[in-house]
């Protein structure tokens, strides 16, 4: 079954056994302000019809995802392991099993996908500000398990350095980690700056020695049609960021 062409396939030079997309709004059966493919079952949406929405996904994957209870934390989740009775609290999910998938759920938050060069092991992680600045990606990498030179990474879609308006205290938290992170913020009004997410995660990946980083260049919060944002509604749907081994 083909993928609805509205949806985003990473374009990275991943190896061919690895596959990922991401949802947009597009497709699903959600309706208001949740209009379309709503993944998220927090988000105040119609139950059944976020359930309808993840089965219409499940037909595009080779098996069940299991959804994380996301946190803005670092924790990451072996998929590898035994099947968990609950969602696991975590922000990221790892995996080296064909036919196992991995994803996490965004509006506005970074998503990035991970794989190694040899396409055995791939990830998913949540990046939000908080997050990001926490270590999340550095703490996917780890459970990568695999030398980070060795890594690919790709940045999904997430609130663009036009609309990310935060407070020093946003950007004090990724300067006492690495000074050059300055560089990804601009005064706008007084007392606030508009931040750059995908400047960070690149700053992040590359100084923990991944040297492949794709992606960015969206706006969950400019482009209303594309995407959810839950900056610019409050009670927002979530797209989803999928990735597996086959």
């Amino acid at each position: 079954m083909s993928l609805p062409r509205e949806w985003l396939v990473p374009d990275w030079p991943a190896p061919a056994r690895v596959h990922a997309f991401v949802t947009t709004r597009a497709g699903g059966v959600s309706e208001g302000e949740h209009a379309g493919m709503n993944l998220g079952a927090s988000s105040g949406d119609d139950p059944q019809r976020v359930e309808a929405n993840r089965a219409i996904v499940r037909g595009h994957l080779p098996g069940d995802p299991i959804y994380l209870a996301q946190t803005h934390g670092t924790q990451v989740f072996d998929l590898d392991g035994p099947r968990p009775p609950d969602r696991p609290r975590a922000d990221a999910a790892v995996t080296g099993t064909p036919g196992r998938v991995a994803v996490v759920l965004t509006a506005d938050c970074l998503p990035v996908l991970f794989t190694d060069r040899a396409g055995t092991r791939v990830a998913a992680a949540h990046a939000g500000w908080r997050g990001l600045a926490a270590g999340v990606l550095e703490s996917t990498l780890f459970a990568m398990k695999t030398h980070p030179a060795d890594i690919l990474a790709w940045m999904g879609p997430a609130i663009g350095p036009a609309a990310f308006e935060v407070g020093p205290e946003v950007k004090d938290a990724f300067e006492r980690f690495d000074p050059a992170a300055a560089r990804a913020f601009a005064p706008h009004v007084p007392g606030k700056y508009l931040a750059d997410l995908y400047t960070l995660a690149r700053q992040r990946l590359e100084r923990a020695g991944v040297v492949s980083v794709s992606g960015g260049g969206f706006c969950t919060w400019r482009e209303r049609d594309r995407f959810f944002s839950y900056r610019r509604v409050k009670e927002s749907g979530r797209m989803g960021a999928f990735i597996w081994v086959a």
